[in-house]
């Protein structure tokens, strides 16, 4: 089921998409396997929301083995991670906003895992009874300033650098899908979570041994090579196999 979160005239509703319908339901039964309609929406009438209010973003740097061939870096032996705030998160079809004090904002496209219910200390074995299903997600990063820095944290964290959504897809194998992103029509990012060095289960594994991911919360696995800049007026679209479309404007 594709889940979504989005404004209607009693405010922030809940639903899942079937064609170009959006069912809606309540709140409670948001990701149920067994939702009660209570309403009934056609798509392009609704605005989309972020799919998910997180805590925190937790991201993994070069997860894919292209991506690390292409850097000509070797493979890591454990997993680098990074946060991006929630004040961070924007949704499909909004503007991603060019901050005045970088020139050189990159896209990168990202299979993003939303997290459940509490998880901590979790067994990779387990990691399916913690994971509600997938997104698409953007991580947006002002690389002059990530060089700059020597670490992360400003350069990955301006608001409306996080993009994600439009759905949460409940059943999706998450190791065998095309992973690609166009900057105006073009395609710039191409290929396939089977490439990643670490999966989803490793990384909930790991990430739940140093930190308690709440309900909402979100692993962003890292993104394929081919990654570049953006500028105002671009268009991109992050698109995943079987989990989504998601589509935002560049603005200055």
């Amino acid at each position: 089921m594709k889940f979504l979160r989005f404004l209607s005239q009693h405010g922030t509703s809940y639903g899942f998409k079937e064609g170009e319908t959006v069912l809606e339901i309540h709140e409670n039964d948001y990701l149920s396997p067994e939702p009660e309609v209570i309403g009934e929406h056609k798509l392009p009438d609704v605005n989309i929301l972020p799919p998910v209010e997180p805590s925190k973003v937790v991201c993994v740097g070069l997860n894919y083995r292209d991506h690390a061939a292409e850097l000509g870096m070797e493979i890591p032996e454990e997993p680098v991670i990074f946060l991006k705030p929630p004040t961070a998160v924007t949704g499909h079809l909004d503007s991603i906003v060019y901050p005045e004090m970088s020139s050189e904002v990159d896209y990168e496209v990202e299979l993003a895992a939303v997290i459940s219910r509490r998880a901590r200390k979790v067994k990779r074995e387990d990691a399916d009874e913690f994971i509600a299903g997938y997104t698409v997600l953007n991580d947006v990063t002002a690389r002059d300033l990530q060089r700059r820095d020597g670490q992360w944290t400003r350069a990955k964290s301006f608001d409306t650098f996080c993009p994600m959504g439009p759905f949460i897809e409940t059943s999706v194998d998450p190791h065998v899908l095309d992973i690609s992103l166009e900057l105006n029509g073009e395609i710039r990012q191409s290929s396939n979570t089977s490439n990643m060095i670490f999966q989803v289960p490793e990384l909930l594994e790991f990430i739940s041994h140093i930190m308690t991911l709440e309900p909402g919360d979100v692993i962003a696995t890292g993104t394929p090579p081919g990654v570049g800049q953006m500028m105002p007026g671009d268009r991109v679209r992050a698109m995943i196999e079987g989990v989504g479309v998601l589509e935002n404007r560049v603005v200055g």
